[in-house]
């Protein structure tokens, strides 16, 4: 993302980057909404935020990418659940080759 104070990069951490810097993410929240569904991104980070569990967002024009820090996995899991949300485990990495 490019802002007039730099430029933000999001990238998957290499093998040299420690396990508590490492962070999580949910993608494509919900891929049915529109542009125009008020809420969404709230009903995610509001039950985060209860739980205290920090968020770091990159939204694009077709999904928004929800990072936790990877120790906090598991309340995350819990917090959403709790809020009504379903969660769907991908184990597919982001550089992982494209399937035909």
């Amino acid at each position: 993302m490019r802002a007039p104070e730099g430029l933000t990069v999001v990238r998957d951490a290499g093998a040299e980057t420690a396990a508590e810097d490492r962070w999580t993410g949910l993608y494509d929240v919900d891929a049915g909404h529109g542009l125009d569904t008020p809420g969404l991104l709230a009903s995610v980070v509001g039950p985060l935020a209860e739980a205290e569990v920090p968020v770091f967002v990159v939204s694009t024009y077709d999904a928004d990418l929800v990072l936790v820090p990877a120790r906090r996995t598991d309340d995350m899991v819990v917090a959403l659940e709790a809020a009504g949300h379903e969660l769907v485990r991908d184990d597919t990495r982001w550089d992982a080759p494209a399937l035909s």
